[in-house]
């Protein structure tokens, strides 16, 4: 775990997700396994906070998806570029790229800051998706949606096992949210999104897709499952 002045610190989240050329899988075996260990290298000598997951096989639009965390854009920007200089960079698509930052929310009454920047242990799937709400909701008094969201709040704590990152992508990416639910039960997860479709801001809510499932994977196993 963080310590409280570590926990205090401010990030940006970028969530990158990548398509791999065709043409990657005509390569050597051998010259895959050595631009995997180059591609872990080059991340792992970024200093900024970080975690690979596959979507193979779960998307048409996706193969997998870096989860970054630094203090400042410029950061994530330096470690992609270096990325793209890798042999694998040059089969790289990207297809959804979003980013967020992190700030204390106003509805809960606990502080808790996104368990990713915490230290906590990750989970075996993250879900990721853009999440925007009505201008309408914006326009309710504040009573009004701190009690709507009171409810919202509870119908997650009815889900321990499903842990949530909420950050704010407000005046930096087109979304008001991003969300990444982290946990060990998909079944769990489905079901707490079916509950909280029952509660009351869910009528406030414009877009919350695309709903992506990603499986944590480290990077050289990730990168030798792509064929």
């Amino acid at each position: 775990m963080e310590s409280s002045s570590e926990a205090e610190r401010k990030f940006f989240f970028n969530f990158s997700f990548f398509k791999i050329d065709p043409k990657w899988r005509w390569m050597a075996d051998l010259a895959k396994e050595e631009s995997a260990k180059e591609l872990e290298h080059v991340i792992a000598n970024s200093g900024i906070r970080f975690r690979s997951y596959s979507t193979l096989g779960l998307r048409d639009d996706a193969d997998f998806m870096f989860w970054f965390a630094a203090e400042t854009v410029e950061e994530i920007q330096e470690v992609i570029s270096k990325i793209y200089l890798t042999i694998i960079g040059k089969y790289l698509i990207p297809s959804h790229v979003y980013l967020s930052a992190t700030r204390p929310s106003i509805y809960a009454k606990t502080g808790k800051i996104p368990s990713f920047v915490a230290g906590e242990e990750s989970r075996q799937y993250v879900i990721v998706y853009p999440f925007t709400k009505t201008r309408e909701w914006y326009l309710l008094p504040v009573q009004q949606r701190q009690k709507l969201m009171e409810e919202h709040i509870e119908v997650g704590k009815s889900y321990p096992q499903v842990i949530l990152n909420t950050t704010y992508s407000f005046g930096i990416h087109d979304e008001d949210f991003m969300l990444a639910f982290e946990t060990d039960d998909l079944h769990a997860f489905q079901n707490l999104i079916m509950d909280l479709r029952g509660t009351q801001v869910s009528k406030y809510i414009a877009l919350d897709i695309p709903m992506i499932v990603c499986v944590k994977k480290d990077i050289i196993p990730l990168i030798l499952s792509l064929g």
